[in-house]
């Protein structure tokens, strides 16, 4: 009986499964060492920038590697960046009186993900496009 189509294989599945561990116990590991939400903030920061360069790696370097995708991207990042928590932790300030913190971080955590991503796709590209010259 073959897999419907639509269903990944299993080797893009145990690398997500893997990569997504690796992910989740380094994020739980952080959270553990700091404090909850400049942590949550570091994390993503850092987890964003990380999948900037992956991309700009995996699309321009090295496109033929099948699993890499699956197993840093969506496995070890995607485990490692927590909207989840960004979003628990705006609430906890917000419950607890910190109104301006909430709004701040509520705004602060997307721009400066973002930013962190697009810094580290033109710096990567940039460092690429010098090795490859």
């Amino acid at each position: 009986m073959s897999r419907p189509d639509w269903w990944p294989d299993p080797a893009s599945l145990a690398a997500v499964a893997i990569g997504g561990a690796i992910g989740g116990v380094s994020r739980h590991l952080a959270l553990e060492a700091g404090r909850a939400p400049w942590t949550t903030l570091g994390v993503n920061v850092v987890g964003c920038a990380a999948i900037g360069v992956l991309m700009v790696l995996a699309v321009d370097r090295w496109p033929d590697v099948r699993l890499l995708r699956p197993l840093l991207g969506t496995g070890v990042l995607g485990g490692f960046t927590t909207f989840s928590t960004y979003a628990a932790d705006v609430d906890g300030l917000a419950r607890a009186g910190r109104w301006l913190t909430a709004a701040g971080y509520l705004i602060a955590t997307p721009v400066l993900c973002l930013g962190a991503v697009a810094v580290a796709v033109a710096v990567t590209r940039l460092l690429v496009e010098r090795r490859t010259s």
